[in-house]
């Protein structure tokens, strides 16, 4: 890229929870900016009133944050620039650009009905009446008859729109207030908008925000910040669509879209910014694992992909994992504090220990893709009791008929052993196995569930190391006490 620094601003509506979509956009912007010493500017869409939440706001200032992209100026509201929009408006009904409509959605179905005209679409009923302003009349944009508006873009080359194929476009609504196509073009020529980077479902109105671009130009419009006439158009760059498995549109409602969701689970920053990065662009050298610094290095506009972009949450889980396994043992027990304290652990404060959770930090690191996974691999070191998964202990311990004959030679077994380590665990509970008949892995599986509560966990023996002798016997003759309560209840049902 060269020329001067750009100015790019990331503007959502605070309508809801910070959408993965939203974040890609103010990645993209934020590279671009970041390439050439511009600026990236935070402006929020909030003249929805009776959609907007002061806490959506919260979250998008919030999660910009935790993504490592804190706007360089904002955030800017558009709900604070309402006479700067009633200037423009009066400025383009001076210059004949805007006509009152009165007509309603109605009338007009109507008229096309009438008319034989299947295709929606505004029949020009008021341009040539002369109605006055007020009156709860929209105001609507005189499209030209004739001509095309291209748009030069980034991403998709050069669109056309026949003007022909437009409608006058409303901009104002009955009750005065500006539409989004108007009220984004003040924003842009006030606060000098180089380059517009957004969704691909916005391209439709590009054509309407160009046409009134040139319109205020036209009317010789000073711009507000610094003063001037309105400078050349933007540059225009849609990015691609985010799908879902079914490539189908990510939808709020039932796909995972919230960027505080991921936040909250354990995704680490750094992570979700690579792989957002993958959403419709990849370096030139093909490696799908950067850091910020080289995606600004080599992030390119004109190298985004077109074609919509699968949101693969299996693909941003393991790259998490990935991450979160090349960490350094102290800066991973560091990352996970977060979920090892509070009200939402099973534990008391007082039983965490956090040289026990050091010793099994590096094993538990190589074993969970999110964060949040981490307190259901250490919660059996401090709880009195082991914590019990229903489906495993059922199914391990109760319908195995041979598992309390493992949990006991086991529990012989380790209770006359004075070298409590992992290796002589491990070394006992294989002797265990071969006398039972079993593999090693089918031994294991009770032992497991009796300590732990679950099949699935850390390394068996390394834990049982950490648990201690005396727990760990304890575990043992606490599950065997309940399977045989188990058994003799169902010797009572059968007989």
């Amino acid at each position: 890229m060269s020329g001067p620094a750009p100015r790019v601003r990331f503007a959502p509506s605070p309508t809801g929870y910070f959408h993965v979509g939203s974040a890609r956009t103010a990645l993209f912007n934020w590279l671009v900016a970041r390439q050439m010493g511009g600026t990236f500017v935070l402006r929020i869409e909030d003249t929805d009133a009776e959609r907007n939440r002061e806490e959506w706001l919260d979250g998008i200032i919030t999660a910009l944050d935790w993504l490592g992209m804190a706007p360089d100026e904002g955030p800017y509201r558009q709900s604070m620039r309402t006479a700067r929009y009633d200037e423009a408006i009066d400025a383009l009904w001076a210059a004949g650009h805007l006509y009152a409509c009165g007509c309603t959605g109605d009338e007009v179905q109507a008229r096309n009905a009438a008319n034989g005209i299947k295709t929606p679409g505004y029949d020009n009923h008021c341009r040539d009446l002369g109605l006055g302003r007020g009156e709860g009349r929209a105001l609507r944009f005189r499209t030209p008859d004739e001509g095309t508006v291209v748009v030069d873009d980034q991403v998709r080359g050069q669109v056309e729109f026949p003007c022909s194929a437009m409608d006058d476009f409303v901009v104002v609504k009955g009750s005065g207030a500006p539409l989004f196509a108007l009220a984004n073009v003040v924003d842009d020529i006030d606060m000098a908008i180089t380059h517009i980077i957004r969704g691909e479902d916005l391209l439709p109105t590009t054509p309407k925000q160009i046409l009134l671009w040139r319109a205020l130009a036209a009317t010789g419009w000073q711009v507000a910040m610094g003063g001037g006439p309105v400078g050349d158009l933007p540059v225009f760059a849609h990015l691609p669509m985010l799908v879902n498995e079914a490539r189908k549109k990510l939808s709020k409602r039932k796909d995972p879209v919230a960027v505080e969701l991921y936040r909250d689970q354990g995704y680490l920053p750094e992570p979700f910014v690579n792989y957002l990065g993958l959403l419709g662009w990849s370096p030139p050298d093909g490696n799908e694992t950067f850091t910020m610094d080289h995606m600004v290095e080599a992030f390119a506009l004109g190298d985004v992909n077109n074609s919509p972009a699968f949101f693969d949450v299996a693909k941003l889980t393991h790259m998490n994992g990935e991450y979160l396994r090349s960490l350094g043992s102290e800066a991973f027990i560091a990352a996970a504090q977060p979920w090892l304290h509070g009200d939402a652990v099973p534990w008391s404060e007082e039983a965490f220990d956090e040289a026990v959770f050091a010793r099994m930090a590096p094993l538990v690191q190589e074993r969970v893709a999110i964060l949040s996974e981490v307190p259901g691999m250490v919660d059996f070191l401090f709880l009195d009791e082991a914590p019990m998964d229903e489906a495993d202990w059922t199914k391990v311990l109760i319908a195995d008929t041979e598992a309390d004959a493992i949990l006991q030679a086991a529990h012989d077994a380790y209770a006359g052993t004075t070298e409590w380590t992992a290796a002589r665990l491990h070394e006992i509970t294989l002797q265990v196995a071969e006398t039972a008949g079993k593999k090693l892995g089918k031994a294991q599986a009770p032992i497991r569930v009796a300590i732990t509560g679950r099949k699935v966990g850390p390394p068996l023996f390394e834990a049982l190391e950490v648990l201690g002798k005396e727990k760990t016997l304890a575990r043992l003759k606490s599950a065997l006490d309940s399977v045989g309560v188990h058994q003799a209840e169902d010797r009572t049902e059968s007989g």
